[in-house]
Order: C-alpha cells, then sequence, then structure tokens
C-alpha cells in the first residue's frame, strides 16, 4: 500500500514539474517570438537583404503589444524586437575588431566592440519600449486609431533618434536598393514616409488578424458568396490597398524622364585607393597613398574627366602639408579638379575634410566632417570618460566636428557633399539640396568593416540620391564605390577590397522635390492629426467603458 501511495505521489510531483515547465515556457513565449520577428527585420539589410520581411515583420509584435491582458509583458518583448531588428541589422560594427593595429590590446577591444554593438541594440529596445508602452494605452480603442497613433510615433521616435549622433538603421532602409519604387515616397517627405508605410501596413495585418474572428468588416454580397466571405477581414483588405497604392504613387515618380541636357553633364572620375587602415598611418601606407590615388588622377585625367573625387582621408595628413604631395602636383600638372579627402586644421584640434583643388591646384573650398562617430571619432562626455577611454585606446580625442549649415562651392557649381557616416543623415543632404546643391560627392572609408557595412553604407546613399533628386557620386577607400542617377538606379559599382579607377558622366540638376522644399512634414502632420483623433474619441471611450462595467457587475439578491 506504502509503494502505491509513494508511486502516486512520485506522479503527481512529475506532472508539477511538468506543469510549472510548461508555464515557464508560455511566459517565455512573448519574449521570444518578439526577438524572432525582431530578427526577422534585421534580415532584410545586407548581408541578407530579405527587404521583403519587412511588410510583415512587426505583425507579431504588434499583436502581442495589442492582446497582452491588462498590459501584462508589453514592454520586455517590444525591448527584445528592438534588440532583435537592430543587433542583427547592426552587427557590422564587430568588425572593429580586433583593433590591434591602432595599438588597442586584444581583450579592451573585445570589450569596446561588445559594448558599442550593445549599446545601440538596447538604445533600439529602450525605443521599442516607448512606443509600446503608447500602444498599451490604447488598448480598447478603434484599430483604425491604434494604426494610425502607431505609425505616427513610430515615425516621432525615429525622428527623436536621427536629431542625435547616433542613428544608422531607419525602417526606410530596409527596403534599400531593392525595392527602389517604395523609395520614391522619400521625395515627399523623406524617410519617414517609407517608414509610415512600413508601419501602417504591418498595423493594418496586424489588426486584421486580432479581429479575424466574426464577420466584422464582411459585406453579404449573396448567399453564394456569404460563406467564402466571412473569412474576408476589412483590415486586411485595407493593407492590400495601402500597399498597392503606395506602389503606385511610387511607380508614378519612379517613371518620370530625367533630363540630361549636356551643358549640365560632368565626368567625375572615381579613385578606389584599397589601402587596409592598418597601414594607412605608417609610412608604408602613406606612401602607397600617394602612389595609388596619384596613379589613379593621372588615368582618369587622361580619360577626360572634369573632375575626380577621392575617398574620406585618402592622404591622411593635415591641409598644410598637402601642397607637398605628388597627388597635388598632378592636378597642376594636369589642370583637372581634384576632391581630395584628408585633414583640416581648427586651432589645436583637427576635422576630417574634403578639399576642391582647381585646375591650379589651389584649395577653393573645404568641407569638414559635421556628424563624427562616438568612441571612433570622438569621446562622447569627454571629461567623465576621456580617461577611461584613452587608457583603453589611442584614438584621437581632439577630432571636431564641422558646422552644421555648411555649403560646398565647387568650380561647377554648388555640391552636396558627405563624409562617411553622414550618408545616415537625410537632413544634411536636404538642408545642402535646398541651399542650391546641384549634385552629390560622397567619400567613405569603410576598410575596417566587413562587407555588408559598405553594402549598406552604399543603400543609404541611394536613398538620399532619390530623396533630393541628385545624381551621386561615391569614392570609397576599399569598396563599394559607385555611381547613383537619381532615381536610385546604381549605374556602376565597385569591387571590396580593390584598387579600382572608375568615369561616369553625371548631371547637375537643380530641381527640388517636396521633401526638399518642406523637410518632414509627414510626421508632425501624423502626430497632430493621430493626437487630435485621440482627443475626439476619447470621450465616447470613457463612456463605452464605463457602461460596460457597470453591465459586467452582478448583483445578488439580498438574503431574508
Amino acid at each position: 500500500m506504502q509503494k502505491k501511495q509513494n508511486k502516486k505521489q512520485g506522479e503527481q510531483g512529475k506532472q508539477g514539474r511538468q506543469g510549472r515547465q510548461g508555464e515557464r515556457l508560455t511566459s517565455l513565449l512573448p519574449y521570444l517570438i518578439a526577438l524572432a520577428s525582431g530578427i526577422l527585420m534585421g534580415l532584410t539589410v545586407a548581408p541578407v537583404s530579405a527587404w521583403l520581411l519587412a511588410w510583415i515583420a512587426i505583425v507579431p509584435l504588434w499583436v502581442l503589444v495589442v492582446t497582452s491582458a491588462k498590459g501584462k509583458n508589453q514592454f520586455p518583448p517590444a525591448f527584445f524586437w528592438g534588440i532583435g531588428f537592430h543587433g542583427v541589422a547592426l552587427f557590422w560594427i564587430t568588425g572593429i575588431h580586433p583593433m590591434t593595429w591602432l595599438g588597442v590590446p586584444w581583450l579592451p577591444s573585445l570589450a569596446i566592440t561588445i559594448f558599442c554593438w550593445g549599446f545601440i541594440s538596447v538604445l533600439g529596445g529602450v525605443f521599442l519600449t516607448i512606443w509600446a508602452a503608447v500602444m498599451v494605452r490604447l488598448n480598447g480603442q478603434k484599430p483604425w486609431l491604434r494604426v494610425l497613433i502607431g505609425t505616427a510615433v513610430w515615425c516621432g521616435l525615429e525622428s527623436l533618434w536621427s536629431a542625435g549622433p547616433l542613428w544608422w538603421s531607419s525602417l526606410a532602409y530596409t527596403q534599400s536598393p531593392h525595392n527602389l519604387v517604395i523609395l520614391h515616397l522619400g521625395q515627399l517627405s523623406g524617410p519617414n514616409t517609407v517608414t509610415a508605410a512600413i508601419v501602417a501596413v504591418n498595423g493594418l495585418i496586424a489588426e486584421g488578424w486580432i479581429n479575424r474572428r466574426g464577420t466584422e468588416g464582411t459585406e453579404k454580397i449573396s448567399s453564394v458568396f456569404s460563406a467564402p466571405l466571412r473569412f474576408v477581414n476589412k483590415y486586411l483588405v485595407a493593407a492590400t490597398v495601402l500597399l498597392i497604392t503606395l506602389h503606385l504613387i511610387g511607380f508614378f515618380l519612379y517613371s518620370r524622364p530625367i533630363a540630361q541636357p549636356p551643358e549640365a553633364a560632368l565626368k567625375v572620375g572615381i579613385v578606389q585607393g584599397n589601402i587596409p587602415n592598418r597601414l594607412l598611418r605608417s609610412s608604408e601606407g602613406f606612401r602607397r597613398a600617394q602612389e595609388n590615388y596619384t596613379n589613379g588622377y593621372l588615368t582618369l585625367a587622361d580619360q577626360g574627366v572634369d573632375a575626380v573625387l577621392t575617398p574620406e582621408g585618402a592622404l591622411p595628413i593635415f591641409q598644410r602639408n598637402l601642397m607637398e604631395t605628388a597627388l597635388v602636383a598632378a592636378v597642376k600638372e594636369k589642370g583637372v579638379v581634384g576632391w581630395i579627402g584628408a585633414f583640416g586644421e581648427r586651432g589645436d584640434s583637427y576635422t576630417i575634410s574634403l578639399f576642391t583643388f582647381n585646375s591650379k591646384g589651389e584649395i577653393v573650398s573645404r568641407y569638414d566632417k559635421s556628424k563624427l562617430v562616438p568612441l571612433g571619432e570622438y569621446i562622447p562626455f569627454e571629461g567623465i570618460l576621456g580617461g577611461i577611454v584613452q587608457r583603453l585606446s589611442p584614438l584621437e580625442a581632439h577630432q571636431v566636428p564641422g558646422s552644421a549649415n555648411q555649403i560646398f562651392d565647387t568650380p561647377f557649381g554648388r555640391a552636396i557633399a558627405s563624409i562617411c557616416y553622414e550618408s545616415a543623415f537625410p537632413e544634411q543632404f536636404r538642408r545642402q539640396a535646398a541651399a542650391g546643391g546641384q549634385f552629390i560627392l560622397s567619400s567613405s572609408n569603410d576598410a575596417h568593416y566587413t562587407a555588408s557595412m559598405p553594402f549598406q553604407h552604399h543603400a543609404q546613399d541611394i536613398m538620399r540620391a532619390i530623396e533630393t533628386d541628385r545624381w551621386s557620386a561615391r569614392a570609397t577607400n576599399t569598396g563599394y564605390s559607385g555611381f547613383i542617377d537619381p532615381h536610385g538606379r546604381t549605374l556602376w559599382i565597385s569591387g571590396y577590397n580593390t584598387y579600382e579607377t572608375h568615369a561616369e558622366t553625371i548631371y547637375r540638376r537643380q530641381t527640388q522635390t517636396l521633401y526638399v522644399r518642406w523637410a518632414d512634414w509627414l510626421t508632425p502632420l501624423l502626430l497632430i492629426s493621430s493626437g487630435g483623433a485621440w482627443l475626439l474619441i476619447q470621450p465616447e471611450f470613457d463612456v463605452k467603458k464605463r457602461l460596460k462595467t457597470k453591465q459586467s457587475k452582478i448583483y445578488l439578491p439580498k438574503m431574508k
């Protein structure tokens, strides 16, 4: 008898343990789903480039946020979605390790790399948590209002983040360079137009899933069609219509011909020097830089180009020493304009700069990089962290940014200049286009990263060319250099880790898109309209909520 009781107790204990394990798995499921869907969004960019996933990857997160009871478990799942997306999309950051070529020991280099990657991923999680917090407040609201507010808040948060120094992975860039049609919405109100499209479509699909039960949104045309139409959902129909309509608008903009008057033509040559950063600061690296860029310049000059563009920091020396280089001597000899990347000087500090040398070998303009890479090019909170970081790394702490309102005049008219990291900041390009910039010169050095980073960088430049309706010439140290037309089509792209020269004809343009004229007008419009709609509907929502609470009360009869 005792054995039977022990056996029974053992089985009950086993069942209890299995039940607790099942409960733990159930509690973990929202986190796993959110993380997985965030990872799917991260796969939309290089190196995987599964851009179609962007139109469904927010759906699981949206459903989790809206359907979880009483707002429980909302924030952690949203946090994990943000980590999944930004962590995967920005995994290329880990390419900076090891920094032994800078004199940083292997372990500190690993620590710096993990910190940089982890910080930006966590920051993405924080922004998604804020978005989820707003969405939780909308529990019980009309689905269309949730879509409107959810889209507005997402765009508002991206605008807020892009106004700071750490910005790269907008939802919009998930579509570049593959979906050029939808990227043309950027001509209307910048990249947030594309972001809004992606969030709205995802939101409608999610609401369709949430409201899949019943026959809401179904129109019974006849008894013959009533059965299949039970499965039709107005939110899914709205998502499909919106997706098609937005692509049709983009296709209309994409299909417009590009004027190419001969008088606006400008033949530009690019030199991709292919000098690893670990050598660039050494005497051997400087010798190779002079040789590669001078020979490339001479080759392109003999091909009849009007100007030659070099990458960021092509000659790693200060402005005062540029006149003594073989490259500037070649400019004086050939009389072909040169845009040369080097270091400018500002008091005791220096800038990363792009200099215009005219046909006489004289500097006639200079553009200083204004968006610097944290830790890599400057130390945030230098008074607090300066000593700590310098103990880990010999990186210069005295690099300073250029002015935010620079213009870059050249012998061929005003240009839109961008140096490396600035490609992620559309306002830099919009402002210069509004000030009369007629073509884009993008000068970069991505040599210390894997190939996925420069491909994402090229994708950013494609978006900037479309938004401003400008031709773009992009020169990099090791790849990918290229030429882009105003529709975002890549006319030529270099190999990776190769020495190359290439010439292409671009055209100066003075058109102004709605985005160039009015900046991002869509995000404020969405925020104002969604706020107004919420204020109008909130009283009605509160009344319905009170009535529902009253009706749910059960009054028991009094006992005699």
